[in-house]
């Protein structure tokens, strides 16, 4: 099927979940995981409707940006791991950093953010799972309460929310535990009202799973393969 086609797809899978969880269908953002993906599929994607676009690597979409510059009202999400020492180029790059998972990379973004005067959304990256593998904090670690402390003095950097990969399983259900710990763990965030601390995202749920994610309150959606197909295979 053509891109449009499976945008339209998704976009009915994530009416359904949303129905069956008494939630408002607007409520919850598609995001087109556009990783690996040349700018003409990018831009399939956009004249489809897409607004949201989420990329892993820093100079993969450095090349990209260049063609896309005409997209105005795309937003550019990095939802990939982030090494502090790329904060810069991520920051003139993106309107958000949804993938901040240490307070050193918070203050390379807020320092790089400053330098242009503007204003990064991120969301903050938890390792539900607590899998070695992954990046993420871990929700009930220190360093968490440490960075939620430093951000919230941080005057160009707003947190907008959280954001997480669980446990892959065949069985998208077991997911379900997983997407419950995020919203849990963000409504006891919220609760506190911190200064530029939002908690109004959850970005949580890709191809396989965001059915069972919008159940449990995912406001953002990232899907790769149900938009774009499978991605070449490395050699």
């Amino acid at each position: 099927m053509s891109i449009p086609e499976n945008i339209g797809r998704v976009q009915e899978r994530i009416r359904k979940a949303a129905v069956r969880a008494d939630r408002d269908p607007r409520a919850i953002t598609l995001m087109a995981v556009s990783k690996t993906f040349p700018a003409e599929r990018i831009r399939e994607a956009y004249e489809a409707g897409v607004r949201e676009f989420g990329e892993n690597r820093v100079q993969e979409f450095a090349g990209k940006a260049q063609t896309l510059y005409d997209l105005a009202d795309a937003r550019w999400h990095m939802i990939g791991h982030l090494q502090s020492n790329k904060a810069g180029k991520a920051a003139e790059l993106f309107h958000a950093v949804d993938s901040v998972d240490s307070l050193k990379l918070a203050e390379r973004l807020n320092e790089a953010a400053a330098r242009t005067n503007k204003k990064l959304s991120i969301l903050i990256e938890i390792n539900v799972g607590g899998e070695a593998a992954k990046s993420g904090i871990a929700p009930d670690s220190p360093e968490l309460e440490q960075l939620l402390s430093a951000v919230s003095a941080f005057d160009n950097l707003e947190v907008s929310g959280l954001m997480t990969i669980p446990p892959f399983f065949d069985e998208s259900e077991a997911a379900r535990p997983y997407f419950r710990s995020l919203r849990e763990l963000r409504d006891r965030i919220a609760a506190r009202r911190m200064p530029r601390i939002g908690m109004k995202l959850l970005s949580m749920g890709m191809s396989h799973d965001f059915e069972i994610a919008i159940e449990e309150g995912s406001t953002c959606v990232r899907v790769g393969t149900a938009i774009f197909g499978e991605r070449a295979s490395k050699t």
